[in-house]
């Protein structure tokens, strides 16, 4: 099959649950043969790069500003892929997915997949006219295409409740991962065991500034281990104030480390390592690094969203989403009750392995293909016999 992703940002992934997702199911189908292609944008992806891991890259401009950069891309990249023969198209998120009416409509034999990964309107960083522009590519997400994919059940249950739609549910994954070591750690002063993770982009819903004031009345009020540190990896990506606000309210503490994007043997190193996974968010579709940390064998702490109960269910502990006092509680708890938080990264890594492996992700990608061609197909020759 000829297999087109539309509406991520790019691969390899540098940032994004978005973008893991894509490179993930990308790249293993890819190796079972099939031709992929992904829409990359100029702005994330490296311009001489053309291939990865048996994908093929096609690099598109965009408009770069928070508001038009996703939209202007997918625009130029549907227009693109219209003139193109492939098997199937598949747009990621509400908002790239807003305009697969317009594939539709000049492609309309050609298999059509969305799938809905977050209620983006949700996010704080989008203002009136965005929000409702993201409602509506919810409404198209969950309607148009042949097939609606969602990643988690509560998804499932929105696009059945709110728009009657009967989608599929093909959840994010993680790898079991060998320990990696932690020769990387030095470099930003860390040792095994002694630190808090994050890992996630610096956008407003996802809550880093709860965890940052949690740590820091933490060390306040010496409920922390000496020198303890906490770990921020990440970036922003069109959210220059926030990442200003978090780096701001850090000022002076030097038990909190910001790492910048790290990925690769780094990123592993840092999910192993770590005492504690947290995942403050005030919003969710499914966190894939939620599920890397929980691959690792970390244990984790999360916001007790219904998006990140749904993956721990009942393997790690949970806080009152945005309550900062809970937060603070349950991180001193837990960083004296080692023993406690080792049995949970276990019971961590065990789930993620039952649940989530990306192989039975790419089972159901592929089913749903197949079936959406030989559907197409049928109906093809149908009207051949009619005429």
């Amino acid at each position: 099959m000829r297999i087109a992703f539309i509406g991520q940002k790019g691969i390899p992934a540098f940032s994004g649950g978005v973008e893991r997702h894509v490179e993930e199911i990308s790249a293993r189908l890819a190796e079972r043969g099939h031709e992929v292609f992904v829409y990359v944008r100029n702005n994330y992806t490296d311009k001489k790069m053309k291939k990865y891991r048996g994908v093929n890259l096609i690099h598109l401009s965009s408009i770069s500003t928070k508001n038009l950069d996703t939209i202007s891309h997918t625009f130029l990249a549907t227009i693109h892929a219209i003139f193109q023969k492939y098997d199937i198209v598949h747009y990621q998120s509400i908002g790239p997915a807003s305009l697969s009416w317009l594939y539709k409509i000049f492609r309309k034999n050609t298999p059509l997949v969305a799938t809905f990964h977050c209620q983006d309107y949700y996010h704080q960083k989008w203002g009136f006219w965005a929000s409702n522009y993201l409602r509506f590519g919810e409404f198209v997400t969950c309607n148009i295409p042949d097939k609606t994919i969602v990643v988690s059940k509560k998804l499932q249950k929105w696009a059945k409740l709110s728009h009657a739609a009967t989608a599929e549910m093909i959840t994010n994954g993680a790898d079991i991962n060998e320990y990696p070591g932690s020769d990387k750690l030095a470099r930003w002063d860390l040792k095994e065991k002694r630190y808090i993770l994050y890992v996630g982009r610096f956008i407003k819903h996802k809550g880093i500034h709860y965890l940052i004031e949690a740590f820091k009345q933490l060390e306040n009020t010496n409920k922390s281990p000496n020198n303890f540190k906490l770990a921020i990896i990440g970036d922003g990506f069109h959210s220059d104030d926030y990442v200003k606000y978090v780096k701001f309210i850090s000022e002076g503490r030097k038990n909190i480390i910001f790492t910048g994007s790290q990925y690769g043997e780094n990123l592993k190193q840092l999910y192993s390592n770590a005492y504690i996974f947290v995942q403050p968010s005030e919003t969710e579709g499914l966190s894939i690094a939620l599920l890397e940390a929980m691959s690792h064998g970390t244990a984790v702490l999360t916001s007790d969203i219904e998006e990140n109960i749904e993956v721990i269910n009942g393997a790690g502990f949970s806080f009152e989403k945005g309550n900062i006092e809970d937060l603070k509680e349950k991180l001193a708890y837990l960083l004296n009750n080692p023993q406690l938080v080792g049995k949970l990264g276990i019971l961590c890594q065990e789930r993620v392995k039952n649940e989530y492996g990306w192989d039975e992700a790419i089972r159901k990608t592929e089913r749903i293909y197949n079936e959406l061609l030989h559907l197409k197909k049928k109906k093809l020759y149908e009207r051949e016999v009619e005429i």
